[in-house]
């Protein structure tokens, strides 16, 4: 009998912090997406953009999701299984919250076709299920952090591409971001370059912010620069490319023009991966 109320405790315990991690997640889900949620760019871009690049959008963030609750799940996971349980639970979180708030906004309306309805909610669960993933990280209690692996390089990469990625999405469908590119000349864009680099490397190394990295002595200080700073402005680059891409923002574009673009989106896209790599 007592070992039938020690299992039924146990039980309870981890349901308990499991509806718990999803409470988190749908803060995080809320904290996270809601500045995308109402951006009258975002409204228009699931009802316009092309269905094969929503459905990329879609797909790539499937493996993110797996790969993020590897590091980061609503409870300790243990194995790619529990990973891939975590995944679902943050789209099936992301999903839903995203429709209600539009719904409440008054965005989704019953003559609205079934493709605009189904593409404004799809496009808004990608920020949203990132959101709910990243509320375990953001919104759990010290004893979470205790928790916390040690990350080898590629998840450090992995982590800045996420944290780019998140950035990148507030952003890139703002008229605002395509109007500073064509303003910007060559060396503007250099000059942002150079400035994104430098707040990577010293909002990590330099500032000693919470989650911060402390070079050892007897280590040089450009192997971190090298190393850390800039591969991961390599990958905000990317990622920035990336999310110009699908959400159609490069157009007809010259290679200068696309080249302006991207390094203007870098500028935040950098400061998100350096702000996941302080975060997560």
């Amino acid at each position: 009998m007592t070992d039938d109320a020690a299992s039924a405790e146990s039980d309870q315990s981890e349901f308990s912090r499991f509806i718990t991690g999803l409470a988190r997640g749908v803060a995080g889900a809320l904290f996270f997406a809601l500045p995308m949620l109402m951006t009258m760019e975002m409204w228009y871009l699931g009802f316009y953009m092309a269905r094969e690049r929503l459905l990329l959008l879609v797909i790539l963030n499937i493996p993110l999701l797996v790969l993020l609750a590897h590091r980061i799940g609503f409870e300790k996971t243990v194995s790619w299984r529990d990973a891939v349980r975590d995944a679902i639970v943050a789209y099936g979180i992301g999903i839903p919250t995203s429709a209600i708030v539009l719904a409440a906004l008054g965005l989704l309306r019953g003559d609205m076709s079934a493709s605009e309805l189904i593409g404004k909610i799809a496009l808004q669960s990608v920020p949203a299920s990132i959101g709910a993933m990243l509320g375990r990280s953001q919104l759990g209690d010290e004893d979470d952090d205790t928790e916390r692996k040690s990350t080898p390089y590629h998840s450090e990469l992995f982590l800045m591409g996420t944290g780019a990625l998140f950035l990148s999405l507030n952003i890139a469908p703002t008229d605002e971001m395509i109007v500073l590119s064509y303003k910007m000349t060559i060396w503007h864009a250099l000059v942002i370059s150079l400035i994104s680099i430098a707040l990577m490397h010293g909002l990590v190394y330099a500032v000693s912010f919470m989650g911060g990295h402390e070079l050892s002595p007897e280590t040089p200080w450009w192997h971190a620069f090298v190393r850390f700073t800039l591969p991961g402005y390599v990958v905000a680059l990317t990622v920035s490319m990336l999310t110009l891409w699908i959400f159609e923002r490069l157009g007809d574009s010259s290679a200068i023009e696309i080249m302006v673009s991207v390094i203007v989106l870098g500028f935040p896209a950098a400061l998100g991966a350096a702000g996941a790599r302080l975060i997560l």
